[in-house]
């Protein structure tokens, strides 16, 4: 058994064909929030609805992606969808997988950020005059935001490194570009090693972002509810 080789730990950190590897990770990650925040808002509007129907197929869909693995979902998306004749690229696949799952988690903490907004922010806002979609972007959404983002931060945590069960079916991710190199050269911990660095870089990257944007929006909140309270006085009057 050979021990650990730190020099080649290093090179493989600097192996090119690894950091296109980083390169597939960042992206899947980044497209995957932009596609759950989509849908889970939409997810999150419909698990907010008084309609029955709406609110049954979000609380569903929420269900059972949240029940389900990642990794079987990937798999039936990759393996299953071509016997419908639907076939897509592995890593069409990927984000598909990706984004229907995060979409679940980022349904719950969308709808958990609005419902602790106080009712009377909005009715303050809407005795100013203000419609209903300025109201949602400057009043409602900036404080809900600053409440999603520490569950906001984990989920996104949590999927850049459920990225890796990309490679289950090829995706030549961080895991999967990992995977090859140490069966080509079966220096198992050097390789390993060095994706683990480039794990930690990027969730640390991601920390530092996120404590920015809790210092921004946490500014934000402090200047609406300077102004509200007047607002909530109308609002009282308007009753």
């Amino acid at each position: 058994m050979t021990l650990f080789d730190p020099a080649a730990c290093v090179g493989y950190f600097f192996n090119r064909f690894l950091f296109g590897g980083v390169v597939v990770t960042v992206g899947l990650t980044v497209a995957a929030v932009a596609g759950g925040m989509v849908l889970g808002m939409g997810i999150a509007q419909m698990r907010m609805s008084t309609h029955r129907l709406l609110s049954g197929f979000a609380k569903s869909y929420i269900w059972f992606f949240r029940g389900t693995p990642l990794l079987i979902q990937l798999v039936v998306i990759y393996v299953g969808l071509p016997q419908f004749g639907l076939k897509f690229s592995v890593i069409t696949c990927a984000l598909l997988g990706l984004i229907l799952n995060e979409a679940a988690y980022l349904a719950e903490i969308i709808r958990s950020g609005f419902l602790a907004v106080p009712p009377g922010q909005s009715e303050a806002a809407w005795a100013l005059g203000l419609p209903k979609s300025v109201t949602l972007r400057r009043v409602t959404l900036p404080q809900a935001f600053r409440l999603m983002i520490p569950p906001l931060g984990n989920s996104i945590n949590s999927l850049l490194k459920a990225t890796s069960l990309a490679s289950v079916i090829s995706v030549e991710e961080l895991m999967r570009r990992s995977d090859v190199l140490m069966q080509e050269h079966f220096q198992v911990l050097e390789v390993y090693g060095a994706a683990t660095v480039y794990y930690l870089l990027l969730t640390s990257a991601w920390d530092v972002a996120q404590r920015r944007l809790e210092k921004h929006f946490g500014r934000s909140t402090v200047a609406v509810t300077k102004v509200l309270p007047k607002g909530a006085m109308l609002a009282d009057a308007a009753r």
